[in-house]
């Protein structure tokens, strides 16, 4: 057996003294535990390490159910590659330019992954964040936080509820501690995230003790659309989830999850089935459902936020239901039948929510701005749908070779617009907004 030279990285910060690696133009320290916390119990944070921490293994993903995976059927591999899975999932993987000059301070930028709050990881392939922060210049750091029932069923009271969100404070309070040490800057931290991660980023703005730990936010394909009216299926899906506690197996608790997500009887409480774990209102850190708005209201002022939703996000979905899709094949009427229902879909969850969020964000004062991501390959089902953003801001040709959701694409095309979209992102967390121009056949920004 060959053994590989790995050359490493030794960074003194708060934390301890963390040993990262090489790799390539960037330097990686990856799965550096941030918090501690037992099955149902709210995250205590790290002390500092009083030996070495070895931050040169990727970070697990949270235990989830990988068949019928809708990520992987459309992003292939690079969806979760070959992670393991583990509970005890709540790392940090840290990534900056090799060439950083040693009294450089690079903006943050935290990536929350997405996945409907029951897939995905932290550091899986599809969100390598290297060429973003080598071209960019910036420091991203990616956080792994407890998904399913794992993270968001809870009572308030027998079991906690908005775990994940719980852990994701505690890996922003550790980012203000100790990004300096990487050669961030804790004052300009911008948080972004897709689909999940975005919804659960618009929700940290009004969760308590985030204030002062970040400064802008990114949302992608924020599902907003979902968000209320949840209360009446969180308890149905607490009472039907009794049975779980620290002792029940984890391919028991995955099953148990799998079973009360395909429940029919969630539908009746509304199209927040559609996405059934997420956020609480009304349970710590939250608000009550009724002060939502307030909230962010009251945060507005402090947080300069971006949003925006890929024009075809529902094509994501429907793509894989064979009678929708069927609908294409039948001439004239049927294409143009499905696409009415892909922009009815697409508004209902994303759209509409989003437009409001931006214009209470403005109405007070807020810093906001909208985007519609319309890149795609014409003719191809996924043609701007929900998560195409994802290869043109992370991993590289390698990643996603055979991917689905890229399929009839160019890859010189991918990374000049990847290039694109990157600059954009980065520019929002460096210098805020600046009212860039349109890119045809990409994206375009709300002027209103």
């Amino acid at each position: 057996m060959t053994e590989t030279h790995v050359d490493t990285v030794t960074f003194e910060c708060p934390a301890g003294t963390v040993v990262g690696r090489v790799d390539g133009a960037v330097i990686r320290a990856t799965g550096i535990r941030y918090a501690r916390a037992g099955r149902f119990e709210i995250p205590t944070p790290e002390p500092a390490s009083t030996e070495p921490i070895d931050a040169t293994m990727w970070s697990p993903a949270c235990p989830q159910n990988e068949s019928d995976n809708l990520l992987r059927d459309q992003l292939g591999d690079a969806a979760l590659g070959d992670l393991t899975g583990d509970e005890d999932c709540l790392r940090v993987s840290v990534t900056r330019p090799i060439d950083r000059d040693p009294d450089e301070e690079l903006p943050v930028m935290v990536w929350i992954h997405g996945g409907s709050y029951v897939l995905g990881a932290a550091d899986a392939p599809c969100h390598d964040p290297a060429n973003l922060v080598a071209e960019q210049r910036i420091v991203v750091v990616s956080v792994g936080y407890r998904l399913g029932l794992f993270g968001f069923v809870g009572d308030g009271v027998n079991r906690p509820a908005n775990l994940g969100l719980l852990d994701m404070i505690e890996a922003l309070r550790w980012v203000r501690r100790n990004v300096a040490a990487f050669g961030g800057d804790p004052d300009s931290v911008t948080v972004f995230g897709e689909s999940a991660g975005a919804d659960a980023a618009a929700h940290l703005m009004i969760a308590d003790g985030t204030e002062g730990l970040f400064r802008r936010v990114i949302m992608q394909s924020a599902p907003l659309g979902l968000a209320r009216g949840r209360a009446g299926m969180c308890a149905a899906m607490v009472d039907a989830t009794r049975q779980i506690d620290s002792t029940t197996p984890v391919d028991e608790v995955l099953a148990t999850q799998s079973a009360l997500a395909r429940n029919p009887a969630l539908l009746r409480h509304g199209r927040g089935a559609l996405m059934a774990f997420g956020t609480q209102y009304g349970h710590a850190p939250l608000p009550a459902e009724d002060q939502v708005d307030t909230a962010w209201e009251h945060r507005a002022a402090d947080v300069e936020i971006l949003v925006g939703w890929n024009a075809r996000e529902a094509a994501f979905f429907t793509a894989g239901i064979s009678l929708l899709g069927g609908l294409q094949k039948i001439p004239i009427a049927g294409p143009a039948l499905y696409e009415l229902i892909v922009r009815g879909v697409t508004k209902a969850v994303y759209t509409s929510a989003a437009d409001e969020f931006i214009r209470r964000h403005r109405r007070v004062g807020g810093l906001a701005a909208r985007y519609v991501l319309e890149w795609g390959v014409p003719g191809n089902p996924l043609r701007a749908a929900h998560t195409v953003d994802i290869p043109l801001l992370f991993g590289d040709q390698t990643t996603w070779d055979g991917a689905p959701v890229l399929v009839g694409h160019k890859w010189s095309e991918v990374e000049q617009n990847g290039r694109r979209l990157r600059r954009l992102w980065a520019g929002f967390a460096r210098d805020g907004w600046t009212s860039p121009a349109d890119v045809p056949g990409l994206i375009r920004f709300g002027r209103d």
